[in-house]
């Protein structure tokens, strides 16, 4: 009992430590985008928890595989500590634990980040707080309806009545009440969760798969030299303003211009502020220290870009492959491509597995994958920028983004770190449902010694097909595979993500390089009128 103690506090000790570097790592990475004029504290600290607790969520992912792998040894055997006794309560801490992430997940999904979103709509000069308050709730509510059904959904579909056909109605009730008692309410809590995996694995495939091309390639190539685009916009400055002096030369003599000459020269007049102020960020940046610190660490980038790039293909080669190996192998739609074993390796399910028997590079692993995740997201969110279909809502700059744009970037990026787990299940299936676990079969030998057959125990590793008694699922692939047509929606979804980032490669190629103060002119969200070299 002392060895388990103690391999348990292994886990979570480590795990504590991980959970204040996500801290640190989302407090910096929130003030490093908010704007410096519209900052609001409750709107900060939303973003801050909510991003922290997708991140949190995710680390428990490792403890979780080894927790149940270090209940056995690599022969196959189960320790002398991990009884039944002990094994369920090691269990049921991870799966309590989940059960807390998750509900403070859905908390902010569908009540909080939607209410200080509302909340902050309606914030103006002649309105009361109570006033904004009571129009937050009134919106927020809609979202408290949807999560209670999906909550319902979740606990009541999939549940099987009972076989009697004499039941009464209230009797079937009651058996669905016992039912969700029994089970802790874990096919609600998963079909909600999964629900928001999907929308994530969207966010993943329109943000995550073009930024894994995005920022690599715009690493490589960088940004435009900040002297020479200020030497084309003064000739561009030049020429509006020979333009509208011709305009103007025409009323000298006191007789009106022509309507459509009054356009043009408004136009021309509202273009030559445009490059005017163009030409006060372009000055800016070109004398600012940033760049030319940035100037000096254009090798050091062009290092980083290939890096990244060889990482996307890592990735996309690992995900091709498996999803190819259950496009061949998986026993069909109605398990969710559930795989019986491995038959077409790809590298990640190779390596996570011998690395989680040295722990913790197991944790560093997913931490790097997942951080990745979150950088590739983040390139394809400033790239794309925030669309409500073809309405523009924000774009997301350093140092410039409002309240409420911050939510929904914390919003997508909660999302898409909820899919992250289910998309390192697709990287390493065996890896994610059993780690390193082995179980023990019967083999039949020949002795030339006994002259016949002989049986013996051989251990092979725990898979699918492994007796339910040998090896222990982790509890993160009863919330993934609880319901299957989520995980069939998710194979499709990873073609998908694999076909965006083959465009989003393609598109990368094609772009020339970006301007040095891109985005900066045409932001909507924009709160600060200075400008800022960390727009670069």
């Amino acid at each position: 009992m002392a060895a388990a103690a103690a391999e348990l506090v292994i886990g979570w000790c480590i795990f504590g430590l991980l959970l204040l570097a996500i801290l640190a790592f989302c407090w910096i990475y929130v003030r490093k985008y908010q704007s410096r004029r519209e900052s609001e504290v409750v709107s900060t600290v939303t973003a801050i928890f909510s991003l922290a607790v997708a991140l949190i969520t995710s680390a428990l992912l490792p403890v979780d595989i080894f927790l149940v792998s270090y209940m056995k040894n690599q022969n196959g055997t189960f320790k002398e500590w991990a009884n039944a006794n002990v094994s369920v309560q090691i269990e049921d801490t991870v799966l309590y634990g989940y059960y807390t992430l998750y509900s403070v997940i859905l908390f902010c999904v569908f009540f909080w980040i939607p209410f200080v979103y509302f909340y902050y709509e309606e914030k103006d000069d002649d309105t009361s707080k109570c006033s904004q308050i009571k129009t937050a709730l009134k919106y927020t509510l809609g979202f408290v309806v949807i999560c209670a059904l999906l909550l319902l959904v979740g606990a009541f579909v999939p549940l099987n009545l009972p076989s009697n056909k004499n039941s009464t109605e209230w009797e079937k009730v009651k058996f669905l009440f016992e039912e969700l008692g029994s089970s802790h309410g874990l096919a609600a809590l998963s079909f909600s969760i999964s629900s928001l995996t999907l929308i994530g694995m969207l966010a993943a495939i329109t943000y995550t798969a073009y930024g894994m091309s995005a920022l690599p390639l715009n690493l490589i190539k960088g940004t435009r030299n900040a002297a020479y685009e200020r030497l084309e916009n003064t000739e561009d400055i030049e020429e509006v303003e020979q333009h509208i002096q011709a305009i103007r030369s025409k009323s000298k003599d006191g007789r009106p211009l022509p309507a459509r000459d009054r356009r043009t020269l408004k136009q021309c007049e509202e273009r030559l502020r445009t490059l005017r102020k163009r030409d006060q960020h372009l000055e800016f940046i070109e004398n600012s220290w940033w760049t030319k610190f940035c100037g000096a660490l254009r090798p050091l980038k062009i290092i980083w870009g290939i890096f990244f790039i060889l990482v996307a293909l890592l990735f996309v080669i690992s995900l091709f492959l498996s999803n190819l190996d259950k496009a061949l192998h998986s026993a069909g739609i109605d398990s969710g491509f559930i795989i019986f074993g491995t038959n077409l390796s790809n590298p990640l399910n190779m390596l996570l597995p011998v690395l989680q028997t040295v722990f913790p590079l197991d944790y560093i692993l997913i931490t790097i994958i997942i951080m990745y995740f979150i950088f590739t997201s983040m390139a394809g969110i400033r790239n794309i920028g925030i669309w409500f279909f073809w309405i523009r809502l924000y774009k997301i700059r350093r140092g410039r983004t409002r309240p409420q744009a911050l939510l929904f970037l914390c919003m997508i990026l909660l999302l898409i770190v909820l899919h992250t787990s289910y998309m390192i299940y697709s990287l390493a299936p065996q890896y994610v449902m059993y780690g390193s676990q082995n179980y023990l079969i019967e083999s039949n030998i020949t002795s030339d010694v006994h002259k016949g057959n002989s049986t013996l125990s051989v251990p092979k590793r725990c898979d699918a097909d492994a007796p339910e008694d040998q090896c222990t699922v982790t509890r993160t692939y009863l919330f993934l595979h609880k319901f299957w047509f989520f995980s069939a929606a998710y194979y499709f979804g990873n073609w998908a993500f694999l076909g965006v980032f083959l465009i989003g490669l393609i598109v990368s190629c094609c772009k020339g390089k970006k301007s040095v103060i891109e985005g900066v002119d045409d932001d909507s969200d924009i709160s600060d009128d200075e400008p800022s070299a960390y727009s670069v």
